[in-house]
């Protein structure tokens, strides 16, 4: 399977259709991979579509690349970000996600600011549905933040959704994790300060969350990690 390209006129080659899949437009970018709005050439279907570099993950990013897989492909909850289907081409595993067409709860606050609680009551009682289905599948995400929670539309009566898997990890309940990783504003202090880890860091991320959605603006302020501890 190969990825078709075109010459654009700023003389970037950039890929227009992979497998199935017309790429429309970049939804995001990370160290490792890159995120597509793109459709299905027979059926139209908007998805989006995560392109993972395997050359660029060490062992344990692997291991989280792992469980993404493992976790998405077994759940099919309406607050979580949907996995349609995975494939190869050029040296890439893609992703066939749900597209949601809301945007993230980041591009939600930062037109809106504040939001009323009525509405922000809502939008918890759909993370802490999603939540439970993570606990029961011994997953914490690690990385909760509101660029990481879509909309599936710009309304205010969206359907929220977790996604972005990328750093999640399958633990034991009698276990803990160790490894230092998300976003250090919606970070726990156990995780700032090398300790040991459950679940429970989860709770603390969606706590930094409310906060942001009832004020506008996160609980703390600091551009490093050793900053906000």
């Amino acid at each position: 399977m190969q990825i078709e390209t075109v010459t654009r006129p700023d003389h970037f080659k950039v890929p227009v259709t992979v497998g199935d899949y017309v790429l429309k437009s970049k939804l995001g970018e990370g160290s490792f991979s890159i995120v597509w709005k793109a459709e299905h050439k027979l059926s139209g279907q908007e998805v989006a579509l995560k392109q993972v570099y395997p050359s660029r993950l060490n062992r344990q990013l692997r291991n989280c690349f792992d469980c993404e897989l493992n976790f998405l492909s077994s759940v099919n909850h309406p607050n979580i970000v949907r996995l349609f289907d995975v494939f190869r081409a050029e040296g890439c595993i893609f992703l066939v996600l749900e597209f949601c067409a809301g945007g993230s709860l980041a591009s939600y606050l930062q037109h809106r600011g504040r939001v009323q609680e009525q509405l922000v009551r809502g939008f918890m009682q759909q993370l802490g549905a999603a939540m439970e289905i993570l606990n029961s599948h011994h997953i914490i995400h690690r990385d909760l933040k509101p660029e990481n929670i879509l909309l599936s539309v710009p309304e205010d009566d969206a359907v929220l959704k977790i996604s972005d898997f990328g750093f999640s990890r399958y633990v034991h309940p009698s276990d803990y994790a160790e490894t230092v990783c998300g976003t250090a504003l919606y970070m726990a202090p156990e995780v700032l300060q090398f300790q040991r880890y459950d679940e429970k860091v989860d709770m603390w991320s969606l706590g930094a969350i409310l906060f942001e959605l009832l004020n506008g603006y996160p609980p703390f302020h600091a551009a490093t990690e050793h900053q906000v501890v």
